[in-house]
């Protein structure tokens, strides 16, 4: 069966319509939204367990890769789709490009990240949370106050010194969008954006890239996933991420 074959991992499922000639080649090409440092180690303790099968990466944001996804559904490139965010896979399922699957192991995983629905067609292995990436050395230099709220962000002080995914592409910037909304209420958060437009220098499109910039010091403020500014905090001496108070999210949390 060719599940055997399917990647365990964060949202691993099936496309429906697979293509026999993959299989028959050996290369599966799977779609991915995960960062690029982290597929390496996939794809090879993959293929060290099925040596009969070769990882064909194609990788981009998650909103890039979901609309790749609804495009081909009459025409599937990917047998795979593995590290996208839950909202994409139950979009994608809703509309007829998933099929069920069940993974070996599924009573280990954690049900709340698991499609809710009859016939599952995808399942998750963590929950993660967004946080704002502050670069001490930075902010010293340009005279800026060290944020403490979400609402910190705002003050005109920070104006041109923020970054943070854009959220028509990206599925970082789209679950912060949806924590805020959650957190303040549907009025109070666009109103809440509106404002924190004014100091934003940019919008990228990579959910890490904030975080990264930060710590580069190219702003001094990246609104980007918490676990990227935990690896960088390692790297560099004057920079911190610090997840304090939880807000509201989907799947994936934001928190400062």
């Amino acid at each position: 069966m060719m599940k055997n074959r399917v990647m365990k991992g964060s949202l691993v499922t099936l496309l429906s319509l697979m293509t026999s000639q993959a299989f028959a080649a050996q290369e599966v090409t799977v779609y991915t939204a995960f960062e690029t440092d982290l597929l390496a180690k996939y794809k090879t303790a993959f293929e060290r367990a099925n040596p009969d099968v070769s990882i064909k990466w194609v990788r981009d944001s998650t909103g890039i890769m979901t609309a790749k996804l609804l495009a081909e559904k009459n025409n599937p490139r990917a047998e795979v789709v593995w590290g996208l965010a839950g909202s994409s896979m139950a979009l994608l399922k809703e509309e007829g490009v998933l099929i069920p699957y069940t993974p070996a192991g599924v009573e280990d995983l954690r049900p709340t990240l698991n499609d809710p629905l009859a016939n599952p067609a995808w399942f998750g292995n963590e929950a993660v949370f967004n946080a704002i990436c502050f670069n001490e050395a930075v902010a010293k230099q340009r005279n800026l106050p060290t944020p403490t709220s979400w609402d910190d962000l705002t003050n005109p002080i920070y104006r041109g010194h923020i970054a943070m995914p854009n959220p028509a592409s990206s599925g970082t910037g789209y679950m912060q969008v949806s924590a805020w909304l959650n957190t303040f209420g549907e009025a109070q958060g666009w109103q809440y954006m509106a404002e924190l437009d004014k100091n934003m220098a940019h919008y990228t499109h990579s959910g890490s890239k904030p975080c990264v910039q930060a710590a580069m010091g190219e702003v001094a403020i990246g609104i980007s996933m918490a676990v990227r500014g935990a690896k960088l905090k390692t790297k560099a001496r004057h920079w911190r991420s610090s997840p304090r108070k939880a807000s509201a999210g989907n799947r994936k949390r934001s928190a400062w």
